[in-house]
């Protein structure tokens, strides 16, 4: 306390005498919001590396000012995202609030954030309310809106000439957002639509009932701990040979070590992909292999554009925090190192970006775990379906 108080007296002289130098005793501050418990932590866990991993290669400044960042757990919960949300902005009182994987904590959370006259950093969840007519200028998403992905693989499914499909996800926002993003692209026939309960681990249920229907194939959004079940069980059914499979984030870098071989030939779409060639990647996968033994995600890669995005717009204002606007105008430029390569936003503030086809190939060696690579581009900068209901204008 004795530092602390200190520390803070300071400032207030520093402040009295000159204001301009004040601006560079300044600290940054961001809360991040994650799952850092239960069966989904590991998600949680990769993205809060990948904030570390972007904190040191900015050598732990942000614009150039000191940085603090404030992690919370926000176990899958919406009444729980919205009490740290909440102690971050009144007790931290946080620059910027980022993060979050569920859409529903991410709809709970977003609107307290942006009421509160602070930046949401969205680097996961991107439900559709918040890309149309809920759209804000102190919200930006770095990852995606929900839809964007699963349309890249009803466009790749309808244009292989696949029909019959079965669909299944979580009842939950993005769940919904999935599965109408893949039936805005493929247009053949349905067989049924199925959801089931938010951190579902079992479904033997579910998968008897699939194998009943007699699909020609099946499309699946399970992220997380549900997609690693998911994926035994259909793979112990016996099921993979008889009904491909198709999916979103449901085969990962954090599933692919648990479920091993029930990977191998999978194909999913995605925007990004450890294999993505441009320096900030390579960089970033690198290290991060180095560092954790294993590579990133990319709930991981979205993550680390989250800090390097807020770096530019700290950076843009030379460290002037209450200079909104004028961050505003930086982030909307997009002008820093990506993951992903070129970065380009939507008027909404939600990205506009390739998405690729990806299948699930045996490693290097006989003990090596499976990897995900790059087989073709199904979209090119492809917006999402949101954006028209927003009325922001820039």
């Amino acid at each position: 306390m004795k530092n602390t108080t200190r520390t803070l007296l300071a400032g207030v002289i520093a402040a009295a005498f000159i204001s301009t130098p004040a601006l560079a005793q300044q600290k940054v501050k961001i809360g991040f919001i994650t799952t850092l418990s239960g069966p989904q932590g590991a998600i949680g866990n990769d993205m809060r590396n990948s904030v570390e991993m972007a904190l040191d290669h900015l050598k732990r400044k942000v614009g150039g000012l000191d940085v603090e960042v404030i992690y919370g757990d926000d176990q899958v919960k919406p009444d729980v995202g919205t009490q740290v949300a909440d102690e971050m902005l009144k007790k931290h009182q946080v620059n910027f609030v980022s993060g979050i994987i569920w859409s529903n904590v991410m709809l709970a959370v977003a609107p307290r954030v942006t009421a509160a006259g602070t930046f949401m950093i969205g680097t996961n969840a991107g439900p559709n309310q918040l890309a149309g007519e809920g759209c804000h200028e102190l919200f930006f998403s770095t990852s995606w809106q929900n839809d964007q992905t699963p349309e890249a693989m009803g466009k790749y499914m309808q244009d292989a000439g696949i029909q019959d499909v079965y669909l299944m996800a979580p009842n939950y926002a993005a769940g919904k957002d999935m599965l109408t993003g893949f039936k805005r692209y493929f247009k053949g026939r349905i067989v049924d639509e199925v959801y089931t309960r938010l951190g579902q681990t079992d479904y033997q249920a579910e998968i008897s009932q699939l194998r009943s229907k007699n699909p020609k194939a099946v499309f699946v959004f399970y992220p997380g701990g549900m997609g690693i079940q998911f994926l035994k069980q259909y793979s112990e059914a016996g099921l993979r040979g008889q009904f491909p499979l198709y999916s979103v984030y449901t085969v990962d870098e954090l599933s692919i070590p648990a479920v091993k071989h029930a990977a191998l030939g999978q194909l999913e779409t995605r925007y990004w992909s450890q294999d993505l060639k441009n320096p900030v990647n390579e960089r970033f996968v690198g290290e991060y292999k180095k560092k954790h033994g294993r590579p990133p995600s990319f709930y991981g890669a979205q993550s680390y554009d989250g800090i390097m995005m807020i770096d530019s717009a700290v950076k843009a204002v030379k460290g002037n925090l209450a200079d909104k606007k004028g961050m505003i105008a930086a982030m909307r430029k997009a002008d820093f190192p990506s993951t992903r390569g070129k970065f380009k936003f939507g008027q909404n503030h939600f990205p506009i970006q390739n998405f690729y086809l990806l299948k699930t190939v045996a490693g290097a060696s006989a003990t090596a775990d499976p990897v995900m690579e790059i087989q073709q581009t199904v979209f090119k900068e492809h917006k999402d379906a949101y954006g028209s209901a927003c009325k922001m204008k820039w």
